[in-house]
C-alpha cells in the first residue's frame, strides 16, 4: 500500500480545527495507513474526506510547480478583507482623493508579500500573528490624522461562512470596533509612505523563510 508523505494534523491547527476534531484526524489517519480505507466506517471516511479537503494541495513529483504566493491562504485573506473594504457591499462611501487608512495597510502587506515572496508555509504563517499588533497602531495613528467612517470588520467573514465552512479569522481578531479612519492627499501619502516602510521590514524580521534572503528593500517605483 502507497504510504502518504505524513499526518497533516499540525495543518488543521493552523486552520483553526479544534483539538478533539485534529486528534480524530490523527487517529483515522494513522488507521487507515495501517489497515487501509476499506476497513473504516462510512463517517470516519467522510470525515477524513472533509479534513483533507480542507488542507491547500501538496504538489509532487518531477516537474512540480511551486504554489504561488497569491494562492496562499494568508495571501488571499488578506485580499479578502481589502476587497470587502474597497468594494464590498458594506465599504465606506469615501470622497474623491480619501483613501481608507486599513485598505493602505493591507496593500501594502500585500504588495511586501508580492516583493519578497516568503514561503508562507506553516512556520511563517505561525508568525503572522506579528502583524495584528502593528496594524491596530497604525490604524491608530490615522484615526487622528483624518476623519472616521465605520466597516463592520466581521461582517465579511460572516457572510463568507454562511456559504460554506473557512478556517480564516476576522482581521481584527474577536474587537467590535468599527472606527475606519479615513485620509485624504498629502495625508494619504505620507501615511503610506510610512506604513510602506514598517511594512517591509517587519515582513523581512518575521517570515522564517525570509530569514537568510539578500533581497533589497525595493525601490519605490517597484513598491508604488
Amino acid at each position: 500500500m502507497l504510504r502518504e508523505e505524513g499526518s497533516r494534523a499540525e495543518e488543521l491547527k493552523l486552520l483553526g480545527w479544534p483539538p478533539e476534531k485534529v486528534r480524530r484526524y490523527e487517529e483515522l489517519w494513522e488507521y487507515r495507513q495501517r489497515w487501509g480505507a476499506i476497513n473504516l466506517e462510512r463517517d470516519d471516511r467522510v470525515f477524513l474526506r472533509d479534513a483533507e479537503a480542507a488542507l491547500p494541495r501538496r504538489v509532487s513529483g518531477r516537474g512540480a510547480q511551486k504554489k504561488a504566493t497569491k494562492d496562499k491562504s494568508h495571501y488571499r485573506w488578506l485580499a479578502f478583507y481589502l476587497e470587502a473594504m474597497t468594494s464590498g457591499e458594506q465599504a465606506p462611501s469615501l470622497a474623491e482623493g480619501e483613501e481608507g487608512a486599513w485598505a493602505i495597510l493591507l496593500e501594502e502587506e500585500l504588495k511586501a508579500l508580492d516583493y519578497y515572496q516568503p514561503v508562507l508555509g506553516l512556520p511563517d504563517t505561525l508568525r503572522t500573528k506579528a502583524f495584528q499588533p502593528e496594524r491596530e497602531r497604525w490604524a491608530a495613528l490615522a484615526t487622528a490624522e483624518g476623519r472616521l467612517a465605520a466597516f463592520d470588520f466581521l461582517a465579511p467573514l460572516t457572510a463568507l461562512k454562511a456559504s460554506g465552512p473557512s478556517p480564516w479569522k476576522p482581521l481584527r481578531g474577536d474587537s467590535t470596533d468599527s472606527t475606519y479612519p479615513v485620509l485624504a492627499g498629502e495625508v494619504a501619502q505620507q501615511f503610506r509612505s510610512t506604513v510602506r516602510q514598517e511594512v517591509l521590514a517587519l515582513t523581512r524580521r518575521t517570515y522564517p523563510s525570509l530569514a537568510e534572503t539578500t533581497k533589497p528593500e525595493p525601490t519605490e517605483d517597484a513598491s508604488a
